[in-house]
């Protein structure tokens, strides 16, 4: 889907988000996961790139319910840095996408040509076999930096 300026929302994996977050100086990570979540399983941690990542719920836990306040918070969050990308992750890359549409086209309203990312695989990755998360795919199991509060 593509806003007003033909821009839509693009998705790389995550060692290409690495390299992008690294390479480019106004690319901004918003982790859009549960509060739990960023608790309990990690967050990316963009210290060695001199960055620090944005974290504003998507969903709220425990009900998963839309958080009304989404964009506004990530705008506030943002504030006045300048701003080319915008990378979001999730637990697999579901929600991070549909808040990347949300925003892509709120900025598009705004006259903004902000582009908006997806990061494939998220922050755990899909399900193995054992129908666990986190050993065969995602910025976790692909050896990217994060930490565990």
């Amino acid at each position: 889907m593509e806003n007003a300026f033909g821009l839509s929302v693009t998705e790389v994996l995550p060692h290409e988000a690495w390299s992008e977050l690294s390479s480019r100086q106004n690319a901004i990570l918003v982790d859009v996961r549960t509060k739990e979540e960023w608790t309990f399983v990690g967050v990316p941690n963009l210290e060695s790139l001199g960055k620090k990542v944005i974290f504003v719920e998507w969903q709220e836990y425990p009900r998963m319910s839309y958080n009304p306040s989404f964009v506004d918070r990530l705008m506030e969050e943002i504030g006045e840095q300048p701003v080319d990308d915008l990378y979001f992750i999730c637990r697999s890359g579901v929600r991070s996408m549909e808040a990347a549409h949300v925003v892509s086209s709120h900025l598009s309203s705004l006259g903004k040509k902000i582009r908006c990312v997806n990061v494939a695989e998220g922050f755990e990755g899909t399900l193995n076999m054992e129908k666990h998360r986190g050993g065969h795919s995602g910025w976790k199991a692909r050896n990217l930096a994060w930490y565990q509060y």
